[in-house]
């Protein structure tokens, strides 16, 4: 049979080698598989005929039947353009071309009947249409021609000719090498039992239907294969693991946990902790290996809950560790577990890069010894240098700062694979979840600790700049401290924003009498860490800062949060600079400034900041405005995937019902053995592009 996933695309009719060399660069399509996947961002209905006299500048895409009355060249070198002078008996309008001159002058001619397709705009009081696409009469059928598709090219293509038009004429021409049908990727059961269309129809009517119908059935078909092979692989890998790897049982809860609840527990759990710590109980006592994502918003209490994880490993006679992504995080953890467990006769270590010399040798020795029962630190514990003597659990702080590959460490450190708890203070929206993390069970604090009150957000215009300072300097003189957030370090002549330098030099005019500390990527990594102890420390009552302070920085005194040219951040960036106050007992504040302009999209952001302080309600809106984005980089559980037409900002219901499909399929065909799923199974080997099962280290 044909083999479509190995037939080089140079080899279509109308490509050749450069334009497969400019298609390999700049779309990654090599084989004919690339080609015919690659589909159209958008459709307009070519069957309808507009008249001159109906159309005006504002409308989107217009058809029109006529014949050219003159030609006009106008201007010279790059100033030079063709006009097109054409008219169906209604009106004139021009045609214009600055482009492929010549080429134009010898195709068509005067006082012929052609068909003109294009978008119409106006100038100089005339409505005219740019590079249209023009066909004789003669070569189209209007009621053949549908929905014409257009693709996403980019200006390197447009270059050298290959436009979306010239994409779908291409199209056409790897369509007619299919001599015939496609082998089916899905099985007939799958297909009946959820009304889907064929293959072979979905991905012709995905190129080039007829009716709105036939674009439906083909969306709808190809979005149920790609979000089901995504399932069916995470769903894959969870069965396989959960046979593979069985985890340490932490049968007991003992005298360390019981000592810590009764008489160290600062507060009393929120029942979101609790409902937490009994999946965690129950998922390490279950003889297999926890494998679960913690998520939960700012100050929601992740590491109090991660504190009771470890203590019940330490009840079992095993170790337990947590990575941070920065110094000042992992120290942090370190200030907080410590004092958490005063009076306990428990040894905490913390290991990162700037521990040195005798100390690092210390505690490297302890570790192996077992004298260290809980170890703290950096991407340091990933060394091989660092080894334990009875790894129970493994807790990963803001775990997408980790690269897989990193995280694979852990796994070597421990005769049995460790149990792992990762932590996100990023809400993640449910079908994101399900798809970048969907081999992890999930787990979600969705309430504050008791005292804690929900941080006020105010949207303040930058011409109101004084009454902003004013409330500045009175939340300074009751004690609190501020943070100042900018987009830029430096002026960029290209971005019209405000910047740290420019606003670090203006908070110090403005507030002569408090003491000021900036901190930004481009610090050294002790300058940085040196101002924010002094912060954290109170010795600077202002912090000017970038985002390097999303993460990691606890100060319950800070009271205030002002994110300048807050128009220019997305709303989860925004929600997580947020969290940064809010801390403690008093009432914070975040204050957004923008410029009076804003587009419908910012506003839209800017009211859900100011109306609610749920990371998650955040997090879903955020996706629908902006979209999923890319996925690569973020992937977890060996999905190697990038979506081409499903879309998880508007897909979720369809996700799910997938996601349902995919487990009865696993279900029913745990050993891929059933002769009706061979197809099924060849096609997600086929997509595979990696043999390397990730599954293991999410």
């Amino acid at each position: 049979m044909f083999d479509i996933t190995t037939f080089d695309i140079k080899y279509v009719p109308g490509i050749g080698p450069q334009r497969a060399a400019l298609l390999n660069k700049e779309l990654k399509i090599y084989s004919l598989y690339d080609f015919l996947y690659y589909f159209p961002y958008k459709y307009v209905d070519r069957s309808h005929l507009y008249k001159i006299s109906e159309i005006d500048g504002n409308m989107p895409f217009i058809q029109l039947k006529g014949q050219i009355l003159s030609f006009e060249t106008l201007g010279e070198g790059r100033t030079r353009r063709l006009i097109a002078h054409f008219t169906d008996g209604t009106g004139i309008i021009d045609l214009v071309w600055f482009q492929g001159i010549k080429y134009i002058l010898n195709s068509y001619k005067a006082r012929q009947d052609y068909i003109v397709f294009g978008k119409p705009s106006v100038f100089g009081q005339r409505i005219n249409v740019a590079h249209p696409d023009i066909d004789k009469v003669d070569d189209l059928t209007l009621s053949s021609m549908g929905m014409q598709p257009f693709y996403n090219t980019t200006e390197r293509m447009k270059r050298s000719n290959l436009t979306s038009y010239m994409i779908e004429k291409l199209m056409h021409n790897a369509f007619n090498l299919l001599k015939e049908p496609l082998e089916e990727t899905l099985s007939n059961r799958i297909i009946e039992k959820n009304k889907l269309i064929g293959i072979n129809d979905a991905l012709r009517f995905i190129h080039f239907p007829q009716t709105p119908a036939q674009l439906r059935n083909a969306r709808y078909r190809l979005k149920f294969e790609e979000l089901f092979f995504v399932q069916l692989n995470i769903l894959r890998y969870v069965r396989d693991r959960q046979k593979k790897y069985l985890g340490y049982r932490f049968n007991r809860v003992g005298k360390i946990f019981n000592t810590f609840y009764q008489k160290n527990l600062p507060f009393q759990l929120t029942n979101a902790q609790m409902r937490v710590v009994r999946e965690i109980r129950d998922d390490t006592r279950s003889g297999r290996q926890m494998n679960r994502l913690l998520q939960g918003d700012v100050g929601s209490g992740k590491t109090l809950v991660a504190l009771l994880a470890m203590l019940l490993a330490l009840d079992n006679g095993f170790q337990a560790c947590i990575i941070a992504p920065t110094e000042i995080l992992a120290a942090q953890h370190y200030e907080t577990i410590s004092k958490l467990l005063f009076g306990m006769d428990i040894q905490v270590e913390l290991l990162m890069g700037s521990v040195k010399g005798k100390e690092r040798e210390q505690i490297l020795r302890d570790l192996q010894t077992g004298d260290v029962k809980i170890l703290i630190g950096t991407h340091a514990i990933f060394e091989d240098t660092v080894n334990f003597s009875k790894l129970g659990i493994v807790i990963i702080d803001e775990q997408h700062r980790f690269g897989v590959a990193q995280r694979a460490r852990m796994w070597t450190k421990s005769a049995c694979p460790p149990h792992i708890l990762v932590m996100t203070a990023t809400p993640i929206p449910r079908t994101l979840a399900m798809t970048l993390y969907g081999d992890l069970d999930v787990s979600i604090i969705d309430e504050l600790p008791p005292g804690r009150k929900p941080v006020k957000t105010i949207h303040v215009f930058d011409n109101h700049r004084n009454s902003l300072c004013n409330f500045i300097r009175g939340q300074i003189k009751s004690g609190r401290q501020v943070y100042m957030v900018y987009p830029l370090i430096k002026e960029n002549e290209k971005l019209a924003l405000k910047n740290l330098e420019d606003g670090y030099e203006r908070v110090c005019k403005e507030f002569p009498e408090y003491k000021v500390c900036k901190v930004h990527g481009k610090l050294k990594p002790k300058e940085k860490d040196t101002e924010m102890q002094r912060f954290v420390n109170g010795e600077t009552q202002i912090m000017v800062a970038t985002t390097v302070i999303e993460v990691g920085v606890n100060v319950p005194n800070a009271s205030v949060m002002v994110i300048e040219n807050a128009e220019r951040f997305g709303l989860s960036q925004l929600h997580q600079l947020r969290g940064r106050v809010g801390r403690g007992a008093d009432q914070s504040y975040c204050v957004l400034v923008t410029s009076y302009k804003l587009s419908e999209d910012t506003r839209k952001r800017i009211e859900i900041m100011v109306q609610t302080n749920d990371g998650f309600e955040i997090a879903e809106a955020d996706l629908k405005l902006r979209g999923p984005g890319d996925l690569k980089g973020t992937q977890q559980s060996g999905i190697a995937f990038d979506l081409k037409i499903a879309d998880l900002s508007h897909d979720g219901q369809l996700l799910q019902y997938v996601r349902d499909v995919a487990e009865v399929f696993i279900d029913e065909d745990p050993n891929a053995t059933l002769p009706e799923n061979r197809v099924v199974w060849k096609q997600l080997a086929a997509m595979r592009k990696t043999n390397v099962n990730w599954s293991v280290i999410s």
